[in-house]
């Protein structure tokens, strides 16, 4: 996903508590910069600061981050002659999304019967619903029209 133009992350959200790999095509990789360092936070003060040196490919600049917690991801790059990518004095800031936990298992936690057949029944409940409401779309037409005669035995005997 390309959300600010030369910065490329590997996925289309950013959830907290995540792994995410960023690729940066920047002016610093346009300039052919030997080195560049992301330095960055999470929300609005910046907690949790961080520099991690990226790895120089093919295709940018390159590091693998994990994500902590806030309302957003803030950074900026750094190259080895100490000059900064600030976006113009902004920074990049990007929204961080709150993980789905509704079908979320736990590694440690055992998951109860009952949810478990509870999903189950749902699941039967909706491919039995899904069966009826094809069997009524195939064959209410052809009830409606006459079409659709069962075999009597007399006309099987033929």
């Amino acid at each position: 996903m390309e959300l600010i133009k030369n910065i490329f992350f590997n996925t289309d959200k950013l959830i907290e508590n995540s792994k995410v790999k960023i690729s940066y095509t920047g002016k610093f990789f346009q300039d052919a910069s030997e080195e560049v360092s992301i330095h960055y936070g999470f929300g609005l003060n910046w907690d949790n600061i961080n520099d991690i040196q990226m790895e120089k490919t093919d295709l940018g600049f390159q590091a693998e981050i994990q994500l902590g917690e806030g309302d957003t991801f803030n950074f900026c790059f750094k190259n080895n002659n100490n000059e900064w990518d600030n976006n113009d004095g902004q920074n990049y800031v990007f929204p961080l999304e709150k993980p789905q936990t509704e079908l979320l298992v736990l590694e440690d936690e055992p998951v109860s019967l009952g949810s478990a057949r509870k999903l189950r029944k749902s699941y039967l409940w909706s491919k039995k619903i899904r069966l009826a409401v094809y069997k009524i779309i195939t064959y209410l037409p052809k009830l409606i029209s006459g079409n659709y005669r069962k075999k009597s035995a007399s006309t099987e005997q033929h």
